[in-house]
């Protein structure tokens, strides 16, 4: 299984981004996908997860209304559209897949065996 995240680089406040994970190795549509991201000394948070059917979405309060999630199954690749970006959104981001069924604002890191390497987003005040 190999996912290859990217779509990250330096932006400025308010500006935009838009993430890309391409994955391979496994059924895409089969699995739950997430965005995850760590900065620097902290946890790996969630930022967005999209169920494997699509029709159910996540977001924590940190994000909610200005990122979008969304999966293409006949590309096998996952976005996350980033606008408004504020400094603290600063991270590697993550993407991340994970087989298991039930309530997806249930799913934790622990939940998500598959990842990729991660890309670095850097929002300049």
């Amino acid at each position: 299984v190999q996912l290859q995240a990217s779509g990250g680089g330096l932006v400025q406040a308010g500006g935009s981004l838009r993430l890309s994970c391409v994955a391979s190795g496994l059924t895409f549509s089969s699995f739950n996908w997430a965005w995850f991201r760590q900065a620097p000394g902290k946890e790996r948070d969630l930022v967005a997860i999209i169920g494997w059917l699509g029709d159910s979405i996540y977001y924590p309060d940190s994000v909610k209304g200005r990122f979008t999630i969304s999966r293409e199954n006949a590309k096998n690749t996952l976005y996350l559209q980033m606008n408004s970006l504020k400094p603290e959104d600063t991270a590697v981001y993550y993407c991340a897949a994970s087989a298991i069924r039930g309530p997806i604002t249930n799913y934790g890191v622990h939940d998500f065996p598959f990842w990729g390497q991660g890309t670095l987003v850097t929002v300049s005040s």
